[in-house]
């Protein structure tokens, strides 16, 4: 959520509109969802505003859970490896903490 509350109205729309997307149809496209190959599960959630590119990454729990786990504006062609080790890492943290409840 800080994440998206930095974010200009018309990019959280587009995100709201992309998530609702994604809750709605079982085969999204890859250009607003995809899987992080050589990630243990890390999906990319997609969106583009203009010239500006945003993404957040995510998993699933249960299979039809979607948990949104770090954001952040893309500004180069690669995908940077810390934020992708953060959301593994955040997954990790995620299922730890519901095991031991």
């Amino acid at each position: 959520m800080d994440f998206f509350t930095t974010l200009k109205p018309e990019v959280q729309r587009k995100f709201n509109w992309t998530l609702k997307l994604i809750a709605m149809i079982n085969r999204v496209p890859i250009k607003f969802f995809k899987y992080l190959k050589g990630t243990t599960g890390i999906y990319e959630i997609r969106v583009e505003v203009g010239s500006d590119i945003f993404r957040v990454f995510s998993f699933f729990d249960k299979g039809q859970l979607v948990v949104l786990v770090n954001g952040f504006q893309k500004k180069s062609q690669k995908t940077p490896k810390n934020e992708i080790a953060l959301a593994e890492k955040l997954k990790r943290q995620y299922f730890d903490e519901k095991e031991s409840k």
